[in-house]
């Protein structure tokens, strides 16, 4: 038997991510693989399963508690074939340590002396048995309290006093971008680190005591107290709701954005579309539009990679992606979330139908993983039948680019010598200036409504 403490495995460098769901208690069998606790990040909750099988004896997390990679979970008591082993080895040394020990008491000699006694201690051996047999018994649980030192948080800097000051990559990332002096936030996170939390409410309660905002800064929002007026009811947002609320803020307050609208034909698409439905059946897929629109952006995107493109770190270079990952945003219960499809340019209309609907599924119910969500270039916001007549969708920075989607409608169309019922698309291109010049989205909105009229053009 041996205790072990599990941690937090590789969560895709996901920091603070909280607790929101435990599975296990105290006195439970867990098998190997068993779920133990959900773990919510900045945009996936992800499931952390058992890397070893045996009885809990403590929990060491609750809900609501963030953790990170290699964060303690729970102490098990587990029976390992390799645990044995390993104490017999152990068992067998302690014995020419504890040997010398008699041969040291009647010389007193300096420790030279042991080394020629150690000789003749083959008879002795058996007395000292014993001891040796209770001395390895403390020996695991140092290790055990060595397996949680990592835990703790390193010191990073320090405040004016010379108290230790807690803050991890991205907080003091953060704090670059707010301006904001570390030494003056007080932390609320284990040994004091300090949270992104922390530096929020730090830079809120700034903007409200200051009498005078920053020159650059945006005068806050008076606080109302809407109860004065009626019944009201307070429901707190979920962690994916508020993170998707501080994206937007901070998408909408750096990028300079501009929005390109227009209508695409997709009379003959729907007609190809409507015709693939028994096919689709056979394969257990359903070929919505949102395929097509995948294979339409990504042909157009190679053709111009601005759009697939971000400013650099240092605002005068473009970082230009050979790959083509498209995010598509999903609606859930719990709020927005944008799982990716990778390689979009290398998958044909029935692996994206296929991909589209696993990954939606997974969306809804919390199941993406966080490797799931990163790495797009370029988003697709479809509101389908909800859409009305056309929408200003935010970009998904570091994305340069997003195309919005509303409902389609039948429209007369004048094709030279009468009118003609089309079906018509409603399309918002949203980029951000700094990357993308108006010639360069006129363009790629003129070469993808081309495609999606004539989806012949994908093949050229």
């Amino acid at each position: 038997m041996s205790r072990q403490t599990l941690k937090v495995p590789d969560i895709g460098g996901a920091e603070d991510a909280e607790v929101i769901e435990i599975f296990v208690a105290k006195g439970d069998e867990l098998a190997l693989e068993q779920s133990l606790i959900v773990l919510e990040s900045d945009k996936a909750s992800m499931e952390i399963p058992a890397e070893q099988a045996g009885t809990v004896l403590e929990v060491l997390v609750k809900e609501g508690q963030k953790l990170a990679e290699g964060s303690p979970i729970l102490v098990l008591e587990s029976q390992s074939e390799a645990e044995p082993a390993a104490e017999t080895g152990p068992v067998a040394e302690p014995a020419p340590e504890i040997e010398p020990a008699p041969v040291a008491k009647p010389g007193s000699t300096p420790v030279a002396e042991p080394a020629p006694q150690a000789v003749p201690a083959p008879a002795p051996v058996a007395k000292p048995s014993p001891p040796p047999v209770t001395e390895p018994a403390p020996k695991p649980e140092p290790a055990a309290t060595s397996a949680e030192q990592p835990t703790v948080p390193q010191p990073v800097a320090s405040r004016p006093g010379g108290a230790a000051l807690y803050a991890g990559p991205a907080v003091r990332k953060l704090a670059r971008e707010f301006g904001v002096d570390l030494a003056k936030v007080q932390g609320s996170g284990p040994g004091g680190r300090i949270l992104k939390e922390d530096l929020q409410e730090f830079v809120k309660q700034s903007l409200v005591e200051s009498d005078t905002p920053p020159a650059a800064g945006i005068p806050p929002v008076p606080q109302v107290d809407f109860s004065a007026f009626g019944e009201v009811s307070v429901q707190p947002m979920s962690r994916i709701e508020q993170l998707t609320a501080a994206n937007m803020h901070r998408s909408w307050l750096n990028v300079p954005r501009v929005t390109q609208f227009d209508e695409v034909d997709i009379t003959e698409l729907e007609n190809f579309r409507t015709s693939m439905k028994a096919e689709g059946e056979r394969r257990g897929v359903s070929l919505s539009l949102l395929p097509f629109l995948l294979k339409a952006c990504a042909a157009t995107l190679q053709d111009h990679p601005k759009l697939n493109a971000s400013l650099g770190d240092d605002g005068k270079s473009l970082v230009y992606r050979k790959y083509v990952h498209i995010g598509m945003a999903v609606d859930t219960p719990a709020g927005l979330m944008v799982p990716v499809l990778r390689d979009v340019d290398r998958k044909n209309l029935w692996e994206l139908a296929e991909t589209c609907s696993v990954l939606a599924g997974k969306a809804r119910e919390r199941k993406l993983g966080v490797d799931e969500m990163q790495g797009a270039g370029f988003t697709i916001s479809s509101l389908g039948k909800l859409g009305g007549t056309g929408f200003t969708p935010i970009i998904n920075t570091p994305e340069s680019a997003i195309l919005g989607v509303a409902r389609m409608a039948l429209k007369p169309h004048w094709n030279g010598t009468e009118f003609e019922p089309r079906k018509m698309l409603p399309v918002t291109l949203a980029y951000d200036h700094r990357v993308i010049n108006g010639a360069d989205a006129g363009r790629f909105v003129a070469q993808l409504r081309d495609s999606l009229t004539d989806i012949r053009r994908l093949l050229l």
